[in-house]
């Protein structure tokens, strides 16, 4: 043990080791369960060495694969190397490596989209049979053997309680400052012995601060000083402030209606520039006093709270660019009162999110003109990143947005389309859609009134006459008897923009 381990447990002390000594605990054919949400909190030294050792049998001509369950997308340490040596037999429940992408898309790596919240679950139920390792950063082990959690919880706590055996990365590069940030619920059972979560407000804490395991199940202990991958953000570009300008005069229109307060309800936001974009814009209103029960906490968030804008986010992963990180450290104290981090079956917990009423924003790759949003596939059969956490919150949000510019790829690409080439969100669970165009309010509408809304507001009007020729002679046949008023769809037409895109590179005849 160095100077300055942070291994304080006795017995566990002699349990370090090297990274490849403990890479070499995992076998081929294992179920992996490794931390990890978005770029923090992921084990930064076993991956990489057991991509090495894949490679070496790999040499000599032997398979060696794993399946590798994680919280989300993690970071090209652990997801980039292993599927560079083909190291990944299946992937859940997130992912978003370009290697990890083009493997699952050329049928070389399975994968299963699943929703964020099912994970833990599904894992204590046995559908995806058994948990053989967990391989969990933290940030350090107490005398006493409970663990400091890093700077994401996600699905840790499951891989802890059920793996046969567990691997730790304790990380010196996290700060001991987050003692005290985490909530972690050990209350949950299986049914049919289940009981309500007792989460009523953002700061509720619920849970123990720290991580439990079972220290003779814990077989290597790999010491380690890597800062995690803090990813970078652009600024917004125009359409992104456009569509959060849209947001934002909805958010006050639905204020002066008696429909929110004007402290709002509790805001969760997805990834990206569009999503910082929205909370920069709320960060420059006449909004104090927000809260956050989201999964993820961006730098958006991080200004806002800074601000006062944001009294209190709750989330399951920080994930701030390099600027973000120091303005985090540098003022720990004030950030450790305003945030709590919690494991990602809280943070995405449906009965909690409806219980609270949070507004939801998500993005979006394609929406139809009936509102069902395709947030995961390429033309409909390539997947990009997954559905991530996007469902838990849609289905069960007080309001539940979805947002993207209404073109891609230069305009070749309409983002609004007659017919979503893949559905990861129905119609039934997407009340507004904004483009930089406008905004859909798609509540109390039929789905005839919808496409209405929708072309008008929020389609490119490059795209709008064609979309509004489709949507008339959907309705004329229909009228004919030979199709159904409810939904009108030209079926041979319905998908043939993707179609004309796939072999010409472009949505419209030229």
């Amino acid at each position: 043990m160095s100077p300055a381990s942070r291994v304080l447990h006795p017995g566990l002390r002699q349990k370090i080791m090297s990274a490849e000594q403990a890479a070499a605990l995992i076998q081929h054919g294992d179920h992996v369960g490794m931390s990890g949400f978005t770029s923090s909190g992921y084990p930064k030294a076993v991956p990489p060495a057991l991509a090495r050792q894949i490679e070496a049998h790999n040499q000599h001509g032997e398979v060696f694969r794993i399946g590798v369950w994680t919280g989300a997308s993690t970071a090209p340490e652990l997801d980039g190397a292993l599927a560079k040596v083909g190291g990944i037999e299946m992937r859940l429940p997130y992912q978003s490596d370009p290697t990890c992408r083009a493997r699952i898309n050329a049928g070389e790596m399975e994968y299963i989209d699943i929703h964020l919240s099912h994970v833990s679950q599904f894992v204590w139920f046995g559908f995806l049979g058994k948990l053989n390792v967990a391989l969990v950063e933290v940030a350090g082990v107490l005398e006493d053997g409970r663990l400091l959690a890093a700077s994401s919880l996600g699905n840790n706590k499951t891989w802890l309680d059920l793996a046969d055996k567990v691997i730790l990365e304790v990380n010196s590069a996290h700060a001991l400052g987050l003692e005290g940030m985490h909530d972690i619920y050990y209350g949950t059972a299986l049914p049919p012995n289940r009981k309500p979560i007792p989460v009523l407000h953002p700061s509720s804490r619920i849970g123990d601060a720290y991580l439990h395991v079972d220290p003779a199940k814990v077989v290597a202990i790999v010491e380690t000083h890597i800062p995690d991958r803090n990813p970078k953000f652009t600024p917004p570009d125009e359409a992104s402030e456009r569509i959060a300008e849209h947001i934002l005069d909805f958010l006050e229109h639905e204020i002066s209606r008696g429909r929110l307060p004007r402290e709002l309800l509790p805001i969760q936001s997805g990834v990206g520039n569009t999503a910082n974009a929205v909370l920069s814009g709320l960060n420059k209103g006449k909004y104090k006093g927000l809260t956050a029960y989201t999964e993820v906490l961006q730098d958006g968030m991080l200004d806002m709270l800074k601000s006062g804008t944001l009294a209190f986010a709750s989330s399951t992963a920080l994930s701030l660019s390099d600027e973000g990180m120091r303005e985090f450290l540098d003022n720990l104290d004030y950030y450790r009162e305003r945030i709590l981090l919690r494991p990602q079956e809280i943070s995405n917990h449906p009965e909690v999110i409806r219980r609270l009423g949070v507004i939801s924003m998500n993005g979006m790759i394609e929406a139809d003109m009936y509102g069902n949003v395709n947030s995961t596939h390429l033309m409909g059969t390539r997947i990009m990143n997954g559905i991530g956490g996007s469902g838990d919150f849609a289905r069960n949000a007080y309001l539940s947005i979805f947002m993207s510019a209404s073109t891609a790829k230069n305009g070749a690409i309409s983002c609004i389309v007659p017919m979503a080439s893949h559905v990861d969100h129905t119609e039934h669970d997407v009340q507004v859609i904004v483009t930089e165009q406008g905004l859909a309010d798609l509540r109390g509408l039929a789905p005839r009134q919808r496409s209405k809304v929708i072309i008008e507001r929020c389609a490119h009007p490059s795209y709008r006459a064609a979309l509004q020729d489709y949507e008339d002679r959907a309705q004329a046949l229909a009228r004919s008897g030979r199709a159904g008023l409810h939904t009108p769809h030209l079926l041979r037409e319905a998908l043939s923009w993707h179609e004309r895109y796939e072999e010409t590179g472009r949505m419209l005849p030229r």
